[in-house]
């Protein structure tokens, strides 16, 4: 695949995660498992905790919320009183976050109690976040010639800052001039990619954004960003239409910078 050149106006770059920076199998074959394999003894081990209590809170007012708009849902409630029974209440919060995922929820619940989990295990080194072997090398290249490099992902904030923290590589968060996840807005949503512009503060085509999805890469487009779509192993498939529209990369060396110093 032959390089390709982003605008010379470019002055920031806005990468996505899953399938651009980091292997789609990472999130799916080690970061979603461990949470299964460790949900109840982590609730077991922290259940007193601050932290934890509130994590168990957000997760009880999305089961409520969820039940006021019918939402198909476990049918117990989490219920943290005094008179609650421990291991009752563990198992039923345990339910509750395995349905979710299940079901591919987003929801800020979910995601902050994920979160501290994967905090938990980066921090023991029981997780290294990965990263492709182009990506780090390019990062440098890119800040020398002078372009700001921010993440969007649907991971929380926390989450990026873990896998790029903890990394195969070391700590890598100084490669990064900011982090935006859901919070901003749906990342197939056109408007997220005009509130990122607004909070980097430059034009639309002055930002490039690197994804492995073409919906996303859509949305991006419809805010005037400037796209290119990842190609990695375990992506998903492009359609020719796809391939024909958008300017395609299988490794971030092959993103050619021009008139930058």
């Amino acid at each position: 695949m032959a390089t390709v050149s982003i605008p010379a106006c470019t002055s920031a770059l806005l990468l996505d995660i899953e399938g651009t920076t980091t292997p789609i199998t990472f999130v799916k074959d080690i970061l979603f498992p461990y949470i299964k394999e460790h949900l109840e003894d982590y609730l077991s081990t922290h259940w007193e905790e601050d932290e934890c209590k509130q994590d168990v809170h957000l997760l009880k007012k999305q089961i409520e919320e969820d039940m006021k708009q019918n939402r198909a849902c476990p049918v117990h409630t989490v219920d943290q009183t005094v008179h609650t029974d421990e291991e009752k209440a563990i198992r039923e919060v345990v339910e509750n976050v395995l349905w979710q995922m299940a079901a591919d929820r987003k929801s800020t619940a979910l995601k902050q109690f994920q979160g501290h989990m994967w905090r938990a295990a980066y921090a023991s080194g029981r997780i290294k976040g990965e990263v492709y072997q182009d990506v780090v090398p390019s990062i440098r290249t890119w800040r020398a010639r002078g372009l700001k490099v921010y993440i969007y992902s649907s991971g929380s904030v926390e989450a990026q800052k873990l896998l790029f923290g903890y990394s195969v590589e070391g700590d890598l968060l100084e490669l990064f001039d900011g982090h935006f996840d859901t919070s901003i807005g749906a990342k197939v949503d056109a408007k997220s990619y005009e509130r990122i512009t607004e909070r980097i503060g430059c034009q639309p085509e002055e930002i490039t954004f690197l994804t492995d999805v073409t919906r996303e890469a859509k949305a991006a487009e419809e805010a005037g960003i400037n796209v290119v779509v990842v190609v990695r192993p375990g992506n998903m498939e492009l359609t020719d239409e796809e391939r024909a529209h958008y300017n395609l990369i299988t490794s971030f060396s092959q993103l050619q910078l021009t008139g930058h110093a």
